[in-house]
Order: C-alpha cells, then structure tokens, then sequence
C-alpha cells in the first residue's frame, strides 16, 4: 500500500501537472470504485483544481465549489498519467480523470477492488475519511509517546494504527524500526524514555529521507512504478539479506499478507522472533537465537 513518502510523491507529480486546470471529465469503469452519491460525480467536472493534499494514506484533489474527489489506492491501486483521452484499457484500469494537458488513469492489480472514489463537500466531508492520527511532523515527542500508548500495543502494530499516527504502513514501519534499534514485537507500555526518543527521531529522519528521495524522483518524472520494496531500504522486503549495519542477515515475521522484516542482532538483541506458522511447525525445535537458527540450518 502506498504510504506517506509515496503519497507526497504522487501529489508533487500532480501539482504540477493539475493545480489550476480544469478536470474536464471523470470517467468510471467500474462502478464499484465510487462510494458517495452526494455529491454526485458529475459536480466536478469543468471544476478548475485548486488544491492537492495528503488525508492518511489518501489522496484529496479539491476543486472549485469546496468539493473534493478523494482516491485511496489501499494495497494494488496505482496512478499513471497518460495522454489526454487515454483509452480505459485492460481489466486493471479503473478510472481515468480528464485533464487539457493529459489524462490521470487509475488501476487495480489482482482481482480484488479495494480502491475507492470518495465525492466530498468541504473540511466536514473530509474528516469523515480521516482515520484521525497524528501527523509526525506537526508533533512532538510527548504528543508521538501519547498518541502510542492510549493502549499497549507492539511498536509495529502502533505506528501501522491509522488511528494513532497518519501514513505509516508495513513498509516503513520495518524501516524506522530498525533505525531506531527497536524490537517490532516491544510494548509501547515498557519503552524506556530514551527508547521513546530514538524511536520519534528515527520516525521523523526515516520519512523526511524517503518523502525527499521520492519527491526528487516525482519532478524528474511521474512515479509509475511505485513500490513497497526498494533496493535503498535497510530491512524490508531484504529476508535473508545482510543487515546494512551489522551484516547479519535480515529475519522476517510472516502473517496474513504481510510480513515483518528485521535486524536480529541490532534490534532484539540476538532472539530470532517466532514466525507463526514455522514455530507452530516447529514447536519445542524453533531457534530462539541466531546461533540456534544458523545450526537448524545446518542439519
């Protein structure tokens, strides 16, 4: 899923692309990425854009009346810009949102439509799509360990919470957490306070780094090909791939569609964290340190 440092590289495409044009026409082919009827669809269009910003993992185009289209791209959604016209073509194609100088497509992989088209009215209509976390950079550190511990829950669990804090997702969250040094699996109840300062310094220079190397590439050209897994990264999507600071290889947790993506070493003090379908597997044999899981592999 694109997360914040994709999202701000998506809006610096297309500010310069839409901001004071006029979106000459939406077309839909699929009625299922539509989830409002008031206001309806066609209210937009001929609308001259005035603004594009970032609600969560959302994308806000506003245009002229104070109404506002916002896409969320969830897990397979893309944006591409294309020539004016471009045909909806293939069954990956969602949308395509008309521009005088070029056409932005909206697509889908797989076979699950998950993105969605919000039609709202106002900053009232647009609270009602913001999950409510907080920004990291319109906070401080009492309000970061705030926000994280209304309740005690896994360091990866919190910053990955819509709810607690805006844009994060697995992806950079296994970033700023080996940054940080921390354990994925460690309670927000038990962070130490200069645990909690590593972690809002990592937090803030981890996306502050990424937000920039992305918006750099956004001016050059529009980000086609965004992704989760990228070669700069320390630890995600890197399974099995040497550490960028200690060399020891990169340990993973797997669930549902996810994983969780570690430095074992620099980060949980040696313990090999259960993976949850291997340590079921496993049982009593599942290694519980790094020299452990080097021998299993041995045998």
């Amino acid at each position: 899923m694109p997360e914040l440092p994709d999202i701000a590289a998506y809006i610096t495409a297309l500010e310069a692309r839409i901001l004071a044009q006029p979106l000459e026409r939406v077309r839909l082919a699929s009625v299922f990425l539509l989830r409002t009827v008031d206001p309806p669809l066609a209210s937009v269009e001929g609308k001259t854009v005035h603004a594009v910003r970032r609600i969560g993992k959302r994308i806000a185009i506003g245009v002229e009346g104070d109404l506002w289209l916002v896409l969320h791209l969830m897990i397979a959604g893309r944006l591409h810009w294309r020539p004016p016209q471009a045909k909806l073509a293939g069954r990956q194609s969602l949308a395509a949102f008309d521009f005088p100088s070029g056409s932005l497509i909206l697509t889908e992989a797989g076979s699950k439509r998950r993105a969605s088209l919000h039609v709202l009215r106002g900053e009232e209509g647009l609270l009602t799509v913001d999950p409510g976390g907080i920004e990291i950079f319109a906070t401080d550190l009492d309000g970061f360990r705030s926000a994280l511990t209304e309740e005690n829950r896994t360091l990866k669990r919190a910053l990955t919470d819509p709810r607690l804090v805006s844009g994060i997702g697995n992806a950079y969250s296994d970033e700023i957490l080996h940054a940080a040094q921390l354990s994925p699996i460690a309670l927000t109840h038990k962070l130490k306070p200069e645990e909690w300062e590593r972690l809002f310094s990592a937090t803030q220079a981890t996306l502050t780094t990424w937000i920039g190397r992305l918006r750099t590439e956004a001016e050059a050209a529009f980000p086609e090909k965004v992704t989760a897994f990228r070669k700069e990264m320390a630890v995600h999507g890197r399974f099995n791939q040497p550490c960028p600071r200690c060399g020891q290889k990169v340990q993973r947790i797997r669930y549902a569609d996810n994983e969780t993506n570690y430095c074992a070493r620099c980060q949980t003090g040696g313990k090999v964290l259960a993976d949850r379908s291997l340590s079921r597997l496993l049982g009593a044999d599942w290694p519980r340190t790094l020299e452990e899981l080097e021998a299993l592999k041995r045998r």
